[in-house]
């Protein structure tokens, strides 16, 4: 695939860093709260594994579906800006509503609200990232942006954790408010907005018809990524794991510390390695890291201490897969349909991981672990398989 035309834009890593910091306080605030929301709903809630999956599964598919919507019209509008603000606006302001949770439904309701600003602002996001920066850069500025966000989801769970020892779960929703409203106001005043080419009069099918057909790597690529996402379940239930082998209600927290500490500190690395050796290969280490944290969520069982080996383990597979994902992307769509090509990614991925974290609840509720994990697996080797076939019909150095 010939080289896009926006190769040499000059850096704008300026750019990068002021979004890095709105994610900064925003995930401050996010993981101040799904640290223990998992155990909350479960078990404050009564809601089963199941539930817990389809809450987990349902609201990021809600989200997907607006990453498509908000993607494709910052396309067309050429403003990135006007729809990450009300993205993290509206997640701001939801989350402490978990605190009038009475059953599973409220917390849906809440979930699903504040998925619904993350899907407004991600594609839009990304998108202003990689527009501000040169393509041969695109992994290192997804990697710092990441290791940033994800330095918020160290300090989130680390707050959540000293609050428990003076107030209760519900306190903890409540201040979450203050670290996004932070976010928020860094966003208004510092982010800046990036030129980008206009596009012809259209719509959103319109601009999907024109990622598809001019990107056929790229629809490969999509492909492969849902059949992961079928089989990919989310840290709900490793946190679940380490509950049931033992760890303290107030200590659950930590292990989600740990998580996002690996995810964190595996971010840049991937990023580096990503532009140095391919991004699909290291989307392809993603996987068999993904692969291995499963496996270890049965094999890990008689002492509470391997919650925190596992929580460090599905920190890397998060940290690689979370980063690389989205910085593949630009190899294939020029800038001007980017948002759209983020939303769709988003949109397939969505279906699948909602697919799959039903599932893997169901089967963990109705005939144990090892059966989900074994879902899992099963969908992980398909989805490496297929990247390895996808790399030697595509070699790194005819797309670079």
């Amino acid at each position: 695939m010939a080289e896009n035309p926006d190769q040499n834009k000059p850096s704008g890593m300026r750019n990068v860093y002021a979004m890095g910091v709105v994610s900064f306080f925003t995930d401050f605030s996010t993981e101040m709260i799904l640290g223990i929301l998992p155990f909350f709903i479960v078990t404050g809630l009564g809601a089963s594994r199941a539930i817990l999956g389809t809450i987990e599964g349902s609201a990021e598919l809600v989200s997907y579906a607006f990453r498509i919507i908000s993607g494709s019209i910052s396309d067309k509008t050429t403003k990135r800006k006007p729809f990450i603000i009300a993205g993290y606006g509206l997640s701001t302001i939801s989350k402490p509503f978990f605190a009038a949770s009475s059953g599973w439904i409220d917390a849906f309701t809440v979930r699903a609200t504040d998925r619904i600003g993350k899907g407004l602002r991600t594609p839009p996001r990304d998108a202003l990232i990689a527009d501000s920066v040169s393509i041969k850069n695109a992994g290192k500025a997804f990697g710092f942006h990441r290791t940033l966000d994800q330095a918020g989801a160290i300090v989130g769970p680390v707050a959540a954790f000293v609050l428990l020892q003076f107030t209760d779960i519900r306190g903890v929703f409540l201040m979450s408010l203050i670290p996004g409203a932070i976010a928020v106001l860094i966003l208004i005043f510092v982010v800046k907005e990036v030129a980008i080419k206009k596009q012809p009069t259209s719509n959103i099918f319109v601009n999907m018809k024109q990622v598809v057909h001019k990107n056929k790597p790229f629809v490969t690529l999509l492909v492969i990524s849902c059949i992961f996402s079928l089989g990919a379940f989310n840290f709900s239930f490793v946190l679940l794991k380490a509950s049931d082998i033992g760890v303290d209600k107030n200590f659950i927290p930590i292990v989600y510390a740990v998580i996002n500490i690996a995810h964190t500190v595996i971010g840049i690395p991937s990023g580096f390695l990503a532009d140095k050796i391919g991004k699909e290969k290291v989307l392809l280490i993603g996987y068999g890291v993904f692969g291995i944290s499963s496996i270890l969520m049965v094999v890990l069982s008689s002492n509470a201490l391997y919650a925190y080996v596992l929580a460090g383990v599905f920190g890397v597979y998060m940290g690689i897969s979370e980063t690389v994902q989205r910085a593949v992307i630009p190899r294939y769509v020029s800038s001007e349909l980017r948002g759209t090509a983020f939303g769709l990614f988003s949109i397939v991925i969505g279906v699948g991981f909602f697919v799959g974290n039903v599932l893997f609840g169901f089967l963990w509720d109705n005939n144990g672990l090892a059966s989900a994990v074994v879902y899992s697996v099963i969908l992980t080797l398909i989805a490496m398989c297929s990247m390895i076939g996808f790399l030697r019909k595509y070699p790194v150095k005819q797309i670079l």
